[in-house]
């Protein structure tokens, strides 16, 4: 993978030799909306906000069925648009399981694109205050409503981290924005150009079949 610059201060675009979808992936709470959004700010990368979309659909559909469906079908629409680009996007909010990640996965390879997880990494009692005490002052908060302790239970034991097989770069939910962003850099610009991005493992994923034509939904 090449990449036209190494560092924040140069880069204006992520121009990457083949695009990547930037899947912010970890525990409610964790920061990841954090990082998507000012990562997309830097690099002007088009962010899908699963928590935006859900904010604005809770305010005019009644049945939260009906609103996870619609979800699905937005988000849906929107990955075919982007994918048309051939720029790289990210997705927040997505990806929470190893099914939703394999459903991500085909979709992006029958694109043309490859998918990069940015783990999000913060200890359980602070992602669970977080995300317990949201508040519509703060940026990162304005579309996220606080969860009860059992709904964070719920989500929390829902996730599951990434396997070998999985291309992914572990960030801490604690650290600066600047230390996040120069680990997903280096991971970028990792000496790999001749070989497709592969997870810690260091094994290529086996190729997955046909994309499936249905709405990703995810918390």
């Amino acid at each position: 993978m090449q990449v036209k610059c190494y560092t924040m201060s140069c880069m204006k675009s992520l121009s990457l030799a083949k695009p990547l979808v930037l899947v912010t992936i970890g525990l409610p709470g964790a920061g990841k909306s954090f990082f998507a959004r000012q990562f997309s700010e830097t690099f002007s990368a088009p962010v899908i906000s699963y928590d935006r979309m859900r904010h604005v659909l809770s305010s005019v559909v009644d049945q939260a069925r009906d609103t996870q469906n619609l979800l699905g079908e937005l988000a849906a629409y929107q990955l075919d648009e982007l994918f048309k680009t051939k720029k790289s996007f990210m997705l927040d909010g997505a990806g929470a399981t190893r099914t939703q990640r394999a459903e991500l996965r085909k979709l992006a390879r029958a694109a043309g694109y490859d998918v990069l997880l940015i783990w999000v990494q913060t200890d359980n009692s602070t992602s669970k205050y977080r995300s317990m005490k949201r508040s519509a002052r703060r940026t990162d908060d304005r579309y996220n409503s606080s969860l009860s302790a059992d709904e964070y239970d719920q989500f929390a034991k829902r996730f599951t981290s990434p396997q070998k097989n999985e291309a992914y770069v572990v960030i801490s939910g604690k650290h600066t924005y600047a230390a996040q962003a120069r680990i997903v850099l280096k991971k970028l610009v990792a000496p790999r150009e001749a070989q497709p991005i592969v997870g810690h493992g260091g094994r290529k994923p086996a190729d997955d079949a046909s994309p499936p034509r249905r709405g990703i939904l995810v918390r």
